[in-house]
Parts: C-alpha cells; sequence; structure tokens
C-alpha cells in the first residue's frame, strides 16, 4: 500500500517528464493511426485527437518550463528552421502534384486528397 501522507509515489517533476513523454508517445500513434486510416470519419477522429494531444503536450511542456523543470539545450537559428520549413512545404507540393497527376491517369476514379471547409493548421502554435 501507499503510504498515509501526503506524498506521492514519485516526485512530481519526474512525474510530470513521464506524463510528457506519454504525451509525446500518444501523439505519435495517432498519427499513425491517421496516416493508416481508410475511413474519413475515423481519419478525423484521430487528427482531432492528434491536435488535443498537441495542445495537452505544449500546455504541460509551458508549465515545466516556467517552472525551471524543462531546459532547453540549444536554440535553433531561425534561417535552419526556415529552410527545414521550405524544404517540407517543396517535398509536400511535389507530393500534391504526384497525386493529381496519378489521380487524372486514373480515369477519374482517383478521390481529392482534401475536402474543402477543412480548418487550417497554418497558424497553430503546435505546427511548424
Amino acid at each position: 500500500m501507499y503510504p498515509q501522507n501526503n506524498m506521492s509515489f514519485m516526485p512530481a517533476e519526474d512525474l510530470l517528464y513521464a506524463i510528457l513523454a506519454d504525451l509525446k508517445r500518444t501523439v505519435g500513434e495517432y498519427t499513425t493511426a491517421t496516416t493508416e486510416s481508410n475511413c474519413s470519419s475515423v481519419r478525423q477522429m484521430f487528427t482531432d485527437l492528434t491536435n488535443d494531444t498537441l495542445r495537452a503536450q505544449g500546455d504541460l511542456y509551458r508549465l515545466m518550463s516556467q517552472n525551471n523543470m524543462y531546459s532547453i539545450t540549444s536554440k535553433a537559428l531561425r534561417a535552419d528552421v526556415d529552410k527545414q520549413i521550405q524544404e517540407a512545404r517543396k517535398t509536400q507540393q511535389e507530393c500534391q502534384q504526384f497525386i493529381q497527376q496519378k489521380s487524372s491517369s486514373a480515369g477519374g476514379y482517383g478521390q481529392p486528397m482534401h475536402q474543402q471547409g477543412q480548418p487550417s493548421h497554418q497558424h497553430n502554435p503546435y505546427y511548424m
């Protein structure tokens, strides 16, 4: 049994690190589930779960950082970050062009990748 006093079974900082690590792992699993979903409603559910978990992870990280529980080893140079974003956008554009090309050559049987009215994540602080 656990002690009857106010002491928890582990220090709060260790517990927060464990929760943070679990949230990071969960985001990865939800992302995998999203990319492997064939049903649009299941895909949307996993997308929503991913976004909610990312928000929780970000909130916990900020809390830990504000309480000096999480230190950043080094900051990334803005130019390096911009270069990575540019490369990712180029890759995304190439993939979309490839998919459009293959969908067009499939005789009209291809399905569009994006549905109109989907929320944009460009202004979400948890996305790069």
